[in-house]
């Protein structure tokens, strides 16, 4: 445990943050997963606006740090891939 006061101020701060970055990160793996089990189901609807509304919070992920942007787009590549698959 750290004994200089700043030192004990930036842990207190850095848990803050991973407490926030876990709960974005997990917004992101939720819409994420509604995406994919719509497509599993076959609801083309269903996969499309939930592509619709994960596309956003997977943009915004990069903007706060949580992803990288080459991760971010390999998602919604993939997602929207699964989607566009239930089209034909």
């Amino acid at each position: 445990m750290a004994n200089i006061k700043s030192a004990k101020k930036r842990a207190r701060q850095a848990e803050k943050t991973r407490q926030r970055n876990m709960g974005m990160r997990s917004l992101m793996r939720t819409k994420i997963k509604t995406v994919v089990k719509a497509c599993d189901a076959g609801d083309k609807d269903a996969a499309a606006v939930a592509y619709n509304d994960a596309v956003p919070v997977i943009d915004s992920m990069i903007n706060k740090g949580i992803v990288t942007k080459n991760k971010a787009a390999r998602h919604k590549s993939r997602l929207n891939k699964r989607v566009k698959a239930l089209a034909v």
